[in-house]
């Protein structure tokens, strides 16, 4: 039996225990910002590089708009001089069975960004709302 890469059209967002439907997920990047140190007495013309500290990007999920569900909006506004209701994320790639394959987890994220869709008097297509989301870390577990 051969090994294929998994597809990326099946998977799930969890959040704060509820499972919901995506569109879209994007942003799931972890880098290790880069220290440059060189003294004066060093040989070499060249700086010394070390890891620094870890830098995530903000995670993005697109749905389709639903009646008289803001959900996104009401989160958002939870963000109010320095308070805002944090959750815990986890977006996980699911085999055939339904299973999670490889799972991503976001700490204490919180909301910093919604969209509306484009809209289009001659559009032919489902409303896509987005929501921009900040957290403090992310890990990746393979199953």
């Amino acid at each position: 039996m051969a090994d294929y890469p998994l597809p990326v059209f099946h998977f799930q967002v969890t959040w704060g225990g509820t499972n919901l439907g995506f569109a879209e997920v994007s942003g799931l990047n972890i880098e290790t910002q880069v220290i440059e140190y060189r003294d004066g007495l060093t040989p070499e013309y060249s700086a010394s590089k070390m890891p620094g500290i870890p830098k995530y990007g903000n995670i993005t999920l697109k749905r389709g708009i639903l009646p008289a569900d803001n959900e996104f909006y009401t989160w958002l506004n939870t963000t109010k001089l320095n308070i805002v209701d944090r959750r815990d994320l986890i977006i996980s790639l699911l085999n055939e069975k339904h299973e999670p394959v490889m799972s991503w987890k976001a700490v204490n994220a919180f909301p910093v960004k919604i969209e509306g869709p484009g809209l289009k008097a001659t559009g032919n297509e489902v409303a896509i709302e987005s929501i921009e989301i900040a957290h403090e870390g992310l890990t990746i577990e393979n199953e």
